[in-house]
């Protein structure tokens, strides 16, 4: 099985994506997990292959009604127990 697409999504695709995308990829590697992470902003997000979307609650209002993909909530992005908790539920999720 190939590894899971994980975009990580804000305004412009450059900031607090970027912290995000690192924090995942943190945890993947904690965890001994798989998966390629790469940045988006929310503009075009929808147009971008992936498997999911980790964004802040703010910006999910504006794509979880047109999202293909499950689209993950983080309200925090600074609280790495909360994006650790949703990284991993994601990731594993009959655990």
């Amino acid at each position: 099985m190939n590894n899971p697409k994980i975009q990580c999504v804000c305004g412009f695709g450059c900031g607090s994506s970027l912290m995000l995308r690192m924090a995942i990829d943190d945890i993947l590697k904690k965890h001994d997990l798989e998966a390629d992470t790469f940045c988006g902003d929310v503009g075009t997000c929808l147009s971008n292959q992936c498997d999911v979307i980790f964004i802040s609650r703010e910006l999910s209002e504006l794509i979880v009604e047109r999202a293909e993909v499950p689209v993950v909530v983080i309200d925090n992005f600074m609280d790495s127990a909360e994006v650790e908790e949703k990284v991993l539920a994601y990731m594993n999720p009959a655990a």
